[in-house]
């Protein structure tokens, strides 16, 4: 196995090395000079289109269709997607592997996923008109230039709104970078645009010049963390500076005859520059390294370093980790690289191993860790074992050592291993790998189709493989060329014992491929009523989604399904829904009562209801102010109860008519005596007219009415008293009998303070006890007469209970027939 150092080289006093990843990437037949190259972060797919401005060997007759080809970083095409909006402008992608094409008219399209499913948007802001020259991405969001100079921000990809930044001097642009929201203290984008001789710092609100010397710059470019800048100038000159622009951190004069044609960072440390087939590489205080190449290179910028694409190699370019410098460097005496060597000695069967330990002894425990981090550091798979062989071996030495991060680190391991393949091609390392999650790792195994892994993954990070499943099965719905049945049959085996699968989002797959049957039996697989409902709805199946929803017993869902169709279906339809269905009804029917009459009505005479109907109708006319309205209402239902077979409608049908008499009495009372009767109960209205003094009106309504004699009494009764009309209820009291008896006259009168003539009401309440009607004088004031009631009664207790609440002569008075009484005994 060849030296790990034999790929590193020196820049100043760090160590960089070149690690090959995959070689023989494309065909020969590819002229890679001739295309736009984009990479996704992390080590993702790489996007590729023919640069439209450039010049392409004649391919003769055979017509050149403009496609977008997405490639892993072995040259595996994953996907060719089909570009009908002209020339395109920027090409990059999100952090998330989202592609966005942003094409010269503004049309943005994100591509959600590596198989040509899309959403589209305008950029706006007149860059239909003025047309977009150029783009520039971050992790979450893009800027565009027009040509006119304006900038155009999208922060988000997700909810893309896009806003016009300041605008900065109309000059030409020399060159320009974007500092992501992340890496600025006001938490926006801000731009960099080289214009003149300076630098302008533009954000949403304001453009600022930096006035920088020895413009203009022809290159611009911010480090990953957005601490630092790199400038190249037009005589060849590299500065790194501050990204507030206060400092100078180094420069380097490249002597290149012609600029580069591209110039990155390489991780957060050196700046790549790019010319056809030479790459120079330059480091901390102008100290710099330069490679060479068959092809022309490509930069691919990543977290922790820059990968570098030709037609036959990708390899990836970064700084030596200082783990594994610790370990591997030349005539290093580390206690990592002594216990590595110890491990050689040991193989080798050499005393010189436990003289080794020995030596490191007391430092052992920072040379097991070391040497894990080492491992995880390392792309080579014979060096991943030798130094896990070696922290394996220190932690067995050691009495008390936690394993938790050498496990970590092998699984973390035969997980990158896996993905690194050339069967896969997603050479990501161990910190890309760690910012981008094991989960997001799956979700990309997922878009490249490569399922097995994806579920073996998953299982082995414990990690929920429904996901997986649901993607497999909706790729099936949507590309399979078998009978819907065998489909069906095949995914539902495949899925029916897998925990927490959604057969809505399969099912939904289905009828996007306008596959409604095959739809329709995966919905049934579905045991949430609450995602099958929707797409049953999208469907149009709406007998099964009321079905579905009345099944699950969610009075809510079955609102939202009526809801639904009473929006789609014409209204005779929507009730032949109902029909049989009485929860679906009883929902419909309490919804309406407060929202939709109109509703209700159709209802009751669909369904033939005409007693219901008839009420809602005297519901109505309660509510209306003029009288016509009202009892033409009132005729409607009575109307409508004509033909009805329910037995109590004839006791309804008189009591609206009866209505429509008062409301015609009402209304001439109102016109008759300028008072408001409309609107009173009969009672109510007998009542006024007694209080008022129209008595004889009263009886004659009484009588054309029919109003029963104990009411008509009672509502005399209170009319007299609250007219205090104490005349009339004396001759009253006259009368020998009363229907509603004579009690309620004492009380009455009584209460309205005249107890004189309550006192003639007392006698004439015989059914009443002696007892009773004492109590009665007494609160009438008339003591005595308590006592002659009492006295007929021969109560002679009474009557001593009735001298304590005496006063004055009264007290002798009872006194008086208290005596009377003993002294007949």
């Amino acid at each position: 196995m060849s030296n790990p150092t034999a790929d590193w080289e020196i820049v100043g006093d760090r160590f960089y090395r070149k690690v090959k990843l995959y070689d023989a990437v494309f065909d020969q037949d590819l002229e890679l000079e001739n295309y736009i190259v984009a990479g996704a972060p992390y080590g993702g797919a790489i996007a590729l289109f023919r640069d439209t401005d450039k010049l392409h060997n004649y391919r003769g007759t055979q017509p050149a269709k403009s496609s977008i080809d997405i490639y892993s970083y072995a040259g595996k095409l994953i996907r060719r997607i089909n570009w009908d909006k002209g020339a395109i402008r920027g090409l990059g992608w999100s952090e998330d592997e989202r592609l966005l094409v942003i094409a010269e008219d503004g049309t943005v399209r994100c591509y959600n996923d590596l198989q040509g499913d899309f959403t589209q948007f305008s950029l706006g802001f007149g860059a239909e008109r003025h047309k977009v020259k150029a783009c520039r991405f971050w992790a979450s969001g893009f800027v565009a230039i027009l040509a006119n100079n304006h900038l155009i921000a999208i922060a988000s990809y997700g909810e893309p709104r896009p806003k016009l930044l300041a605008v900065p001097p109309e000059e030409e642009v020399h060159s320009w970078a974007v500092i992501s929201p992340a890496h600025t203290l006001s938490r926006s984008v801000e731009v960099l645009v080289a214009i003149g001789q300076t630098i302008y710092v533009v954000d949403s609100s304001d453009t600022e010049d930096r006035v920088l010397p020895n413009g203009p710059f022809k290159y611009i470019s911010v480090s990953p963390n957005g601490l630092y800048v790199t400038l190249y100038t037009e005589d060849g000159m590299v500065w790194v500076i501050t990204s507030d622009f206060q400092n100078k951190i180094g420069e380097y004069e490249s002597k290149a005859r012609t600029p580069p044609r591209d110039v990155q960072w390489c991780g957060n440390d050196a700046v790549v520059l790019a010319w056809e087939d030479e790459v120079h590489l330059i480091g901390p205080n102008g100290a710099s390294l330069k490679y060479y190449f068959d092809g022309w290179i490509h930069l691919i910028p990543d977290l922790d370093g820059i990968r570098l694409i030709t037609n036959d190699v990708c390899e990836f370019l970064q700084k030596v980790p200082d783990c594994t410098e610790d370990v591997f460097k030349l005539g290093s005496d580390s206690p990592a690289s002594v216990l590595l060597d110890a491990v050689d000695q040991l193989e080798k069967k050499s005393p010189k191993a436990d003289e080794n330990i020995r030596l490191i002894r007391s430092n052992l425990p920072d040379a097991v860790g070391t040497c894990v981090q080492a491992a995880g550091q390392e792309f080579n798979v014979h060096w991943q074992k030798q130094l896990l062989k070696a922290a394996s071996f220190g932690k067995s030495i050691l009495d008390l050592y936690s394993s938790d991060d050498f496990v970590d680190t092998c699984e973390t391991l035969r997980i990158l291993n896996a993905v690194r393949d050339y069967k896969i091609g997603l050479p990501i390392s161990y910190d890309q790998y760690r910012r981008l999650t094991p989960e997001r790792l799956v979700q990309r195994l997922i878009d490249r189709h490569d399922y097995l892994l994806a579920v073996r993954l998953s299982e082995y990070l414990r990690l929920p493989t429904n996901k997986v499943y649901v993607h497999w099965a909706s790729q099936k719905v949507r590309n399979s060329t078998e009978n819907e049945d065998i489909i069906a049959n095949t995914v539902v085996n495949k899925l029916n014992d897998k925990s927490a699968i959604s057969f809505e989002i399969v099912a939904r797959a289905a009828y996007d491929e306008g596959r409604s049957h095959l739809a329709t039996q995966l919905l049934n697989h579905e045991i949430r009523a609450g995602k099958q409902v929707p797409l049953l709805l999208a469907m149009e199946e709406p007998e099964i989604a009321l079905d579905k929803a009345l099944e699950s017993g969610d009075t809510d869902l079955v609102f939202f399904v009526l809801l639904q169709l009473k929006k789609k279906l014409p209204l005779a339809s929507f009730f032949r829904l109902l029909t049989n269905r009485p929860i679906a009804t009883a929902i419909v029917e309490a919804s309406a009562h407060g929202q939709d009459q109109e509703l209700l009505k159709d209802l009751y005479y669909q369904d033939d209801r005409r007693l219901d109907g008839a009420n809602l109708l005297f519901s109505e006319a309660l509510n209306q102010t003029a009288p016509p309205t009202r009892i033409d209402k009132l005729k409607l239902a009575v109307k409508l109860l004509g033909d009805s077979r329910d037995p109590t409608s004839t006791l309804y049908s008189r009591s609206y008519t009866e209505a429509q008499a008062l409301i015609r009495v009402q209304a001439s009372l109102d016109q008759d005596l300028d008072a408001h009767y409309s609107g009173l109960s009969l009672n109510e209205t007998l009542l006024r007219l007694m209080k008022t003094g129209y008595g004889k009106r009263a009886v004659k309504i009484q009588s054309d009415f029919k109003v029963p004699e104990k009411t008509w009494w009672w509502l005399r009764l209170r009319g007299l008293v609250a007219k205090r009309d104490w005349g009339e209820i004396e001759e009253v009291s006259k009368q020998r009998r009363s229907p509603i008896g004579w009690e309620p006259f004492y009380n009455e009168v009584l209460g309205a303070g005249n107890q004189k003539l309550a006192g003639l009401f007392v006698a004439k309440c015989a059914a009443l006890s002696a007892q009773e009607r004492s109590e009665m004088w007494v609160k009438c004031g008339m003591t005595v007469k308590a006592g002659e009631e009492l006295m007929k009664a021969k109560d002679v207790n009474g009557l001593e209970e009735l001298r304590e609440k005496a006063n004055g002569a009264e007290v002798a008075e009872i006194q008086r027939m208290i005596a009377q009484f003993r002294s007949r005994r």
